[in-house]
């Protein structure tokens, strides 16, 4: 976990060295000044203004000397957390980028949210405090043992013999806490997904009136964030009373033994200036004390963040381009050869199963089903986002395996059942699909998508700025924006996954012509609910319980009276039949 986390450090190397060979300067300084300062004291009596002089010149030096090194350790602190705060987002978003569909999975889309954000910045604040407050303490702490054992041996010994009893404390407290944090970081996810979930359905909310319901939700997964939170931090509120009780005892038995030894022995066993600088150390050691169990809290914290965004960054993708990779598709034929399909190992059930296909290169294929009949699985199996369970699919004659990712989906356009806009200008999100594409493509793409129409009325036509997730246009106007951003990259292959749900039939109609005539030599295939969508398909499969049941023309499967002639009648003449898709 710690190589995988050191690898975003990278260009802050040079500050993460130079924060804690700072704070060694700054703590050398501070443990010799109460020395100095003890020596001043003692030379008081001689009422020399030469040595005052000299002691409050040395002083002075190592004042500035500790100041400024303390600037530049804080300055160089900043700089290395908050660009491996930066490495470390970069490095998760990146490897999310690279993950298969299946790899993502693993992961829900609140927490990786609160692993970039709240997580991040949890291990940000403990590389800050490791590399500063972790070194400070723990020098600051042997530094002045060191130099209480020279002042007096009998004194330190009260001193060191307090550090092993908060170590323990320090220990107990922090292993007890660490599951708890676990815990809390799983809540958190919960609690992010409720948010997300909520305003992303935030219409459907209102169109219920089910705010109070959403409300108490909220409530009730944030109050157990709390109540976790609450656990903890009272376990954690122990150890500041601890230390002070424990350090402020022994100050005071070195005050009142040290004033004992000085009244007896007439300061020739140990002087004031030296129980001066005793008393002096013993501060020190208890802001160091201090300063380790806030290292310590933090730490115990983003351990478990740290653990979330190693899982992260260390997963690797199971789908990645082979070795030389086959860069050319030929064409856009497809060959499903005896393909068997799960969404994981444990899954009980194939998804899909028994498929057996050939699609010829610029044939339109119509697929029609009832929900949960696998028709979006058997289409993302051709672009690669999956791999087969069993069997194989062929792509231009080669298997997809065999090609490289990149050219292979290239080759591949796909309009996804659920239609994603991104913030920018309706020219932006056409070139989405071709970065360089120019201002008369874009128009060709979106007239043949039946999108010009519309475009054409909006105050600044093309230029016109789409909010994020389109929330600006309708539905049905989405869907063609989405389908011109998929033809303007010409493709081989192209996948309408009920990409025309919310578009008229007549509308629907005209884009269907327009992608016959304009693109005859792409293979084309439609996944539709409205039969009206795929009747004039050169082939119509028919899909129930991940299996094709039916396939053929509109006129052949009318013949066979199965469950497309019973959907077909549902939908244009009112049958009554029951409905088995």
């Amino acid at each position: 976990m710690i190589k995988t986390l050191m690898k975003s450090v990278r260009e802050y190397k040079r500050s993460t060295i130079l924060t804690p060979v700072f704070m060694i300067f700054e703590v050398a300084m501070e443990c010799l000044l109460p020395l100095y300062m003890a020596k001043l004291i003692d030379n008081m009596k001689l009422n020399s203004s030469g040595l005052i002089l000299r002691y409050g010149l040395i002083l002075f030096g190592m004042a500035i000397v500790s100041l400024i090194s303390g600037v530049l350790s804080g300055r160089n602190a900043a700089i290395a957390s908050c660009g491996f705060a930066k490495n470390l987002r970069h490095d998760i978003y990146y490897s999310i980028q690279d993950l298969s569909f299946s790899d993502i999975d693993k992961f829900s889309t609140s927490s990786l949210i609160t692993r970039m954000t709240s997580d991040v910045t949890n291990v940000q604040i403990a590389f800050q405090m490791i590399i500063r407050m972790a070194v400070r303490s723990p020098l600051m702490l042997i530094f002045s043992v060191i130099m209480s054992f020279r002042i007096n041996v009998d004194m330190a010994l009260i001193f060191l013999a307090i550090i092993p009893v908060l170590a323990i404390a320090l220990f107990l407290i922090g292993h007890t806490n660490l599951p708890v944090f676990r815990r809390i970081f799983k809540k958190y996810d919960a609690l992010n997904a409720t948010v997300q979930e909520n305003i992303s359905g935030i219409r459907v909310v209102k169109s219920f009136v089910r705010e109070d319901f959403e409300i108490n939700k909220f409530k009730m997964a944030s109050e157990s964030v709390k109540k976790d939170f609450t656990k903890a931090e009272k376990s954690l509120a122990l150890l500041q009373p601890i230390m002070i009780f424990s350090v402020y005892l022994a100050m005071l038995l070195v005050s009142y033994f040290g004033s004992v030894i000085i009244i007896k022995t007439n300061e020739v066993s140990m002087t004031a200036g030296q129980l001066s600088s005793l008393i002096t150390y013993g501060i020190q050691i208890l802001m160091s004390m201090m300063m380790l169990s806030m290292v310590f809290v933090m730490c115990s914290i983003s351990i478990e963040s740290a653990r979330r965004i190693t899982e992260v960054i260390d997963s690797k993708s199971t789908m990645v381009s082979p070795k030389n990779g086959i860069k050319k598709v030929e064409n856009g034929s497809i060959d499903f050869n005896n393909v068997n399909f799960r969404y994981s190992g444990q899954s009980g059930k194939n998804a899909l199963q028994n498929i057996n296909l050939h699609i010829d290169s610029g044939q339109f294929v119509g697929i029609i089903g009832g929900t949960g009949s696998s028709k979006t699985t058997l289409i993302q199996l051709i672009s690669r986002l999956y791999d087969v369970s069993d069997g194989s699919v062929k792509v231009g004659g080669v298997d997809v395996r065999e090609y490289d990712l990149n050219s292979l989906r290239e080759q591949v356009s796909v309009v996804l059942q659920k239609n994603v806009l991104f913030s920018g200008t309706v020219k932006d999100n056409i070139r989405y699909g071709k970065k360089d594409a120019t201002d008369a493509e874009i128009e060709t793409v979106c007239k043949i998508a039946q999108a010009d129409d519309f475009i054409q009325k909006f105050p600044e036509k093309y230029d016109t700025l789409i909010e994020r997730g389109g929330t600006n246009v309708s539905g049905g106007q989405k869907q063609r924006l989405c389908i011109a951003r998929a033809i303007i990259k010409k493709p081989k292959i192209l996948i309408l996954d009920d990409s025309t749900s919310a578009v008229d039939t007549l509308t629907e109609a005209k884009i269907m012509k327009s992608l016959s005539e304009t693109m005859p030599d792409v293979t084309k295939l439609i996944i539709a609910q409205r039969v009206s969508s795929v009747q004039k398909a050169e082939l119509i499969l028919v899909m129930d319980d991940g299996e094709i049941v039916e396939y053929g023309t509109h006129e052949e499967l009318m013949e066979k009276k199965g469950i497309y002639s019973e959907v077909y009648y549902s939908q244009n003449k009112g049958s009554v039949q029951e409905i088995t898709v």
